[in-house]
């Protein structure tokens, strides 16, 4: 019997029609409750931290702090708890103009001012200064050091500068450093572009896989790194699929993220029945499809779900594109996976390490991509171009039969399938 779904796609979201028999798993993030008082949570979580002083008891006045903030590819509703974090500092004697949030835009694009006050409120922009974190301007990095692994350690003199390092954002599964959060606020989010490219070189390690942290060398190093100028105090969050707090996190940076990430295999993780012939799977619309360089991430979850020589069916929209001209460059000087492995095993750049993240997986299944991309460029990127869910479904059907076996991934960009 025909059912329809929806699924998001960029700010709005598509239908389509499927025989809910062939229909083998749907996959959700498990319900937990969301916090009725996300402040008061928070508050709590600062005043009662996990391995480390309460924050209004690390901060003394007349010091100094830097905020780390996640920048809008990683929606962490850093407009709820950042003033809950000043009001905390102000009642220590900590001024407003003695604080500063820089925004951790690892080697992603700057951002707007606009985005910066939409990202913090309004209240709060006017409250301390705010500031694009560059890693192209290498005279605004200091040197720490180099990792055990090669990594030349600098990080920008916006957090090195100051007394405290205050580390913020959320926690979601990552494709090749195990976990988001934590360390990431400080490697890659307030590196140099040097220190995030050797560090990113590693996801060619078979252990930088999605979920893992013990054994991980991309993680390590990124400890390893942000040791170099640890940072004061962390606070990171849960959200569900709405964008709900789950949990809020605080404490010292590194075991207060790992019992963080205890939580996030329990709420993202998502148990399959068997691999299916087909899977159907959304971003979670805007901006987790923003354009390419997150879309992938959906693609390494569905790529978990789906049977060799099977097929995804990828929602999302890409209003900005590819995300980096990089990899664009990259997917037209080479045609195949292999290619592209190998010119990234010999020189790894950022941007470039996308087409490898993105082609390796094209070893397992087709992906048919329906977006807002020119279907040329799709091609390019070694994508099958669909201009809709009809056509998507039709290249499908046509490939794996009448009666191909389907999961639906509904909250693609969250939800971690295993057996």
């Amino acid at each position: 019997m025909n059912k329809e779904y929806k699924m998001k796609y960029g700010k709005d979201e598509l239908s389509f029609s499927l025989d809910s028999s062939l229909i083998v798993d749907e996959l959700v993030i498990k319900k937990f409750p969301e916090l009725p008082d996300p402040a008061a949570a928070i508050r709590e979580a600062i005043r009662n931290p996990i391995d480390s002083k309460p924050l209004n008891k690390i901060v003394k006045p007349g010091q100094t702090v830097a905020f780390i903030v996640n920048d809008p590819t990683r929606v962490a509703n850093s407009y709820v708890f950042m003033p809950i974090l000043l009001d905390e500092l102000n009642a220590v004697g900590i001024p407003d103009e003695d604080m500063r949030i820089v925004f951790a835009l690892g080697t992603h694009r700057l951002m707007t001012e606009q985005e910066m006050i939409e990202a913090v409120s309004p209240a709060v922009a006017k409250r301390v200064k705010m500031y694009n974190s560059n890693c192209r301007n290498k005279e605004d990095f200091q040197f720490f050091g180099t990792t055990s692994r090669g990594t030349p350690v600098y990080f920008n003199k916006l957090v090195t500068e100051v007394d405290h390092i205050i580390c913020t954002g959320n926690i979601v599964h990552h494709f090749f450093s195990g976990f988001g959060g934590g360390r990431k606020a400080m490697l890659p989010g307030v590196a140099y572009y040097e220190t995030v490219r050797k560090n990113h070189s590693m996801m060619l390690d078979p252990n930088a896989v999605i979920g893992k942290l013990e054994g991980n060398p991309i993680y390590h190093d990124q400890v390893e790194g942000a040791e170099m100028c640890r940072p004061s105090f962390l606070l990171n969050v849960v959200l569900n699929e709405k964008k709900k707090f789950l949990k809020v996190f605080a404490g010292d940076y590194i075991k207060a993220h790992q019992v963080a990430c205890e939580f996030v295999n329990e709420v993202y993780g998502a148990r399959i029945k068997q691999e299916a012939d087909l899977v159907i799977a959304t971003c979670g619309g805007y901006p987790k499809d923003i354009n390419v360089y997150q879309l992938q991430k959906t693609m390494d979850n569905a790529w978990c779900a789906v049977k060799p020589g099977g097929m995804v069916i990828l929602l999302g929209e890409c209003i900005e594109g590819t995300g980096s001209e990089l990899y664009e460059k990259t997917m037209q000087k080479y045609k195949t996976p292999a290619e592209v492995e190998t010119a990234i095993r010999t020189d790894f750049q950022i941007g470039a390490h996308k087409a490898y993240a993105v082609t390796r997986l094209m070893n397992k299944a087709e992906f048919v991509l329906v977006s807002s991309l020119d279907p040329q460029l799709a091609k390019t990127l070694l994508f099958t171009p669909a201009k809709d869910m009809n056509e998507a479904l039709q290249l499908a059907f046509k490939k794996l039969g009448s009666h191909p076996s389907i999961t639906l991934m509904p909250m693609g960009s969250f939800t971690v399938p295993h057996m």
